[in-house]
C-alpha cells in the first residue's frame, strides 16, 4: 500500500483492503523493500501476462495464498481476464476479503459486472461467480482443495496457471512437494510461479531467518531455499517438465530501464550492496507441462 502510494506502480484496488500506515518508515528500510517489492509485482505480472496472451484467455489462474491481492480487478481493467480466476486461502483470510468486497463498491462491481448466468453465491468464507472464486482451504491438504476448487467450477482441461508468492516457504518441504504434485498431475497443460527466498544458507540468509524467528515467524520450507538449483529441482522432481528460476536482481536488470530509473528517483538510497544483498536472496521461478505445445 505505501509503495503504490508513492507512485512505484499503479492500484487503484488496493487502498480498499489495507489502511494506510499512519508513520512512513524509515527510508533505508523502504528503498530496498518497495524496489523489491516493484521487481515482484512487475517479475510475476510479466509472465502472467505472457501466459494470458499465449492462451487468448481461454485459460484459468489459481492463486494459491492469495491474501489480500487485487491481481482479477487490475486485469479486468486491461480486458486480460481469464475463463476464471480463482482465489485460495485461510478461511479467516477469505471472510475479511469477502466482507471487504462486499462492503465496498469499487469491488464488488467489476465482479457483478463480469458476472454471468445463475445468481451469484456468497456466503462468509467462499464467493462464486462466473469469473472469480474466493475458496477457503488449507493448501496443505491437496484433495481437500481440489474438491473446493471443483465445487466453483474448476475445469482441469483448461490451460491453468497456478501462481504461489512467499506461501510454500511456509509449509514442510513434503507438504509443498505434495501440492506442487497435484497440480503437475491435475492439469494436462499448466504453468506454476513461485516467488520466495532463495541462498537462504549464507550468512545474510541465516540473519533473515534469525530476524524472523525473533518475530516468531517460522520458514518452515526455508530447506529447499538452498539455492536457484534446489528450488529448480524441486519443481522437476514432482513432476513439472521444464523449470526455471531466476534471483530478483536479475528481474530487476531485465525490467524496462526507464521505470527503473524513475522509481530509483523517488527515494534516496545510499546502501546499493545491501539492496542488492537482498535482491540476491529471492527468486522467481516457474515451471510448465504442457501436453498439447502451447
Amino acid at each position: 500500500r505505501f509503495a503504490v502510494s508513492v507512485g512505484y506502480w499503479k492500484d487503484p484496488y488496493i487502498q480498499y483492503f489495507v489502511r494506510q500506515a499512519k508513520e512512513r518508515k524509515a527510508p533505508e528500510i523502504n528503498r530496498g523493500k518497495l524496489a523489491r517489492y516493484y521487481a515482484r509485482v512487475h517479475g510475476v505480472s510479466y509472465l502472467i501476462k505472457a501466459f494470458l496472451k499465449k492462451t487468448e484467455c481461454n485459460c484459468q489462474i489459481v492463486n494459491l495464498g492469495a491474501g489480500m491481492d487485487t491481481l482479477f480487478w487490475r486485469l479486468k481493467d486491461e480486458n486480460l481476464l481469464p475463463k476464471k480466476y480463482f482465489e485460495v486461502d485461510f478461511p479467516m483470510i477469505v471472510a475479511r476479503k469477502i466482507h471487504n468486497i462486499k462492503s465496498k463498491p469499487p469491488l464488488s462491481k467489476p465482479i457483478m459486472e463480469s458476472h454471468s448466468g445463475d445468481s451469484l453465491l456468497i456466503d462468509s468464507h467462499s464467493l462464486d461467480s462466473s469469473r472469480y472464486s474466493i475458496v477457503g482451504a488449507d493448501l496443505r491438504f491437496s484433495s481437500d482443495l481440489e474438491e473446493k476448487l471443483k465445487k466453483h467450477n474448476l475445469d482441469i482441461h483448461l490451460p491453468t496457471l497456478l501462481v504461489a508468492e512467499c506461501v510454500l516457504v511456509y509449509m514442510t518441504p513434503q507438504q509443498s512437494a505434495n501440492l506442487l504434485k497435484w497440480a503437475a498431475s491435475t492439469f494436462p497443460v499448466a504453468m506454476f510461479i513461485n516467488y520466495e527466498q532463495v541462498n537462504m544458507t549464507d550468512r545474510f540468509g541465516q540473519i533473515m531467518i534469525e530476524n524472523l524467528q525473533r518475530r516468531q515467524c517460522n520458514l518452515a520450507g526455508v530447506e529447499v531455499c538452498r539455492s536457484l538449483d534446489s528450488q529448480r529441482e524441486r519443481l522437476l522432481l514432482n513432476g513439472w517438465e521444464s523449470a526455471r528460476a531466476i534471483d530478483m536482481m536479475k528481474v530487476y536488470s531485465f525490467l524496462p530501464q526507464a521505470d527503473v530509473k524513475r522509481i530509483e528517483g523517488l527515494e534516496f538510497l545510499d546502501e546499493k550492496e545491501l539492496f542488492e544483498q537482498l535482491m540476491q536472496h529471492y527468486c522467481i521461478c516457474w515451471a510448465s507441462k504442457d501436453s498439447s505445445n502451447l
